[in-house]
């Protein structure tokens, strides 16, 4: 039983296969546009932005952090190592609860990057490139910009390879989009893949839709930018508890003692602790502004 491939997947598989020179589409001074020399991002597996994987240098910085959070919670709070050992579970398990943060902040910076390529490849467009001729133009342009690593030169790539394979432009977009998971890149592979099947003019169609989707990023950003000295206020507030703690404790040793050494005192301390993680909830739940 055959399984279905991807674009991706069959355009590789067809990679060896010699191409006609004629057949590339001309450059607007009528000179043929070559492709440059493939990249080695093209050789491995599209990212896939809904799923993240980390290195041991990425997972051992969280855990790092976390180890140290659960350390100070067991300083300021119980001053038990019982304790301490019973979070230091949670402290391995934080990097994959971090997921839920980092998916987000890189499919952000993906759509940060595709409002600079689709300015490039809408330019480009205007000034008559074809459109594999423009995915290639605006690769190298943006490579320039944004440097090599970028994911959008990544997937700029590997449009231009699929293009060059001879799969329709709408639907290498559309596998971007699934894998990017961003609303405003669906948006735009929607928009492209109606122009596609009507047969509209695709340069104010692309002006346009680029126009509108930089609208609405610079909109997100300026949001965020808004917010940005009330957040940096919440993390600095959320340290406060705690340093004023250790502050006091280490200025006046055995003011404290009490809280760790009773029974009523341990329970104040589990109070104190459960009001601190609520009033952390709750300044994050309002900052985190849904967009």
């Amino acid at each position: 039983m055959r399984t279905g491939t991807s674009s991706w997947q069959r355009a590789s598989s067809s990679d060896k296969r010699p191409s006609s020179p004629d057949s590339a589409p001309l450059h607007p001074d009528r000179q043929p546009l070559l492709p440059e020399k493939r990249s080695p991002a093209l050789n491995a597996q599209p990212l896939n932005y809904n799923e993240y994987h980390f290195t041991v240098r990425e997972y051992l910085a969280h855990f790092l952090q976390a180890f140290a959070v659960d350390a100070a919670f067991s300083f300021v709070f119980y001053r038990s190592l019982m304790f301490f050992l019973f979070l230091l579970p949670a402290a391995v398990w934080y990097p994959f609860f971090k997921k839920r943060d980092l998916i987000p902040a890189r499919k952000r910076i993906l759509l940060l990057q595709f409002r600079e390529g689709l300015s490039v490849l809408a330019g480009t467009l205007s000034a008559g490139y074809s459109m594999e001729n423009a995915l290639l133009e605006s690769t190298r342009e943006l490579r320039l910009l944004l440097g090599g690593d970028a994911y959008i030169v990544r997937e700029f790539e590997l449009l231009s390879h699929l293009v060059s394979m001879n799969i329709p432009v709408e639907k290498a977009m559309d596998e971007f989009a699934e894998r990017a998971g961003v609303d405003d890149i669906r948006n735009f592979a929607r928009v492209l893949r109606v122009a596609k099947r009507s047969g509209g003019d695709l340069v104010p169609i692309m002006n346009q839709t680029a126009d509108t989707i930089s609208d609405r990023i610079q909109m997100k950003e300026d949001i965020l930018t808004i917010t940005a000295s009330r957040r940096f206020e919440q993390n600095i507030m959320n340290l406060v508890p705690l340093l004023l703690v250790i502050y006091v404790d280490f200025s006046n040793p055995g003011f404290f003692t009490v809280m760790y050494t009773t029974a009523m005192g341990r329970a104040v301390m589990t109070g104190c602790l459960v009001l601190y993680l609520l009033s952390v909830g709750l300044s994050w739940k309002i900052l985190n502004i849904e967009m």
